[in-house]
Order: structure tokens, then C-alpha cells, then sequence
């Protein structure tokens, strides 16, 4: 992908190391230098977030030959040589890690599970269709326990 060299499994691979946190993820795209390319990242990508299998064929559709010559999913890396120096790759680190500690920090709420204070009178949850609204004269005369504030 680009000029770094990067095939759609090393790509995809930062998105399998984002999600080993079991943290909310939002996925988001910044565009692209070729827009086939892209799309077979998105489309893998998107394969690996539902940790489905994709196969490396790809199906005929309206825009198969924009995949040609070989019609594949994956593309080969290049031939290009590395030229990062270990010195280079230090100083950008070291230098995006001074920027980033002096970056404020945005105060926010933990997220915390808080369970529900409400009393459903007689209704059996376990027994209500959870796609069948309750009318909305049950819903009026649910009466809520003592609500407590957390602040953290």
C-alpha cells in the first residue's frame, strides 16, 4: 500500500492488535493513493473486524477489471528497498512521544456498568418480546426506584 511497502495483511494486522484491547473501536478511513487498492483494504479489513474468512479470489462484478491482471483480494508487496535508518525511525519516535506528552489531557467520564434502578411491577422480562413495543400506558405506570447519582 503506498510507497510503504505495506501489503493488506501487515495493514490488517494493526487492526488485529487494536482489537486485542476488547475496547470499543471505531474504524475510520482516510482516504487512499489508489483507489482499487483501497477498496480491497477496506473490504479485508471489514473481513477481519467480523473475523470472518474473505477468499483471495475475487467475485465478478461491475468493476472487475479495475482488479486485473490477476484479480486478486491480496496484493504482492513491492520490490522496494527500506531505506528507514534506525537512527531516523529513534528520532521520529522519540520525537512524536514529546509531542504527544505534551498534549492535554481531556478530562471524561470512566465507563462504569451501572445496573438498572428500575421495578417492572409484575412484568417477567424474560417472557417480553424484545422486538414488540409495550403499550405505552405499561410504560407510564413503570415506577422508578430512588435514582442514585455516581460522579466519578
Amino acid at each position: 500500500l503506498g510507497c510503504f511497502n505495506l501489503t493488506l495483511e501487515g495493514h490488517a494486522e494493526c487492526v488485529r492488535y487494536m482489537m486485542s484491547f476488547n475496547v470499543p473501536l471505531l474504524i475510520l478511513g482516510g482516504g487512499g493513493y489508489t483507489i482499487r487498492n483501497v477498496a480491497r483494504c477496506w473490504a479485508y479489513e471489514t473481513a477481519v473486524l467480523l473475523n470472518e474468512p474473505v477468499d483471495d479470489a475475487l467475485p465478478f462484478n461491475d468493476y472487475f477489471e479495475y482488479y486485473g491482471p490477476d484479480f486478486r483480494l491480496h496484493i504482492d508487496p513491492s520490490n522496494l528497498e527500506n531505506q528507514n535508518t534506525r537512527q531516523e525511525l529513534e528520532r521520529s519516535t522519540n520525537y512524536l512521544l514529546e509531542v504527544l506528552r505534551q498534549v492535554e489531557a481531556v478530562p471524561a467520564p470512566q465507563m462504569l456498568d451501572i445496573p438498572p434502578d428500575t421495578y417492572l411491577g409484575e412484568l417477567d422480562e424474560d417472557k417480553l418480546d424484545p422486538d414488540v413495543r409495550l403499550p405505552e400506558s405499561l410504560v407510564d405506570s413503570i415506577v422508578e426506584k430512588d435514582a442514585h447519582v455516581l460522579c466519578v
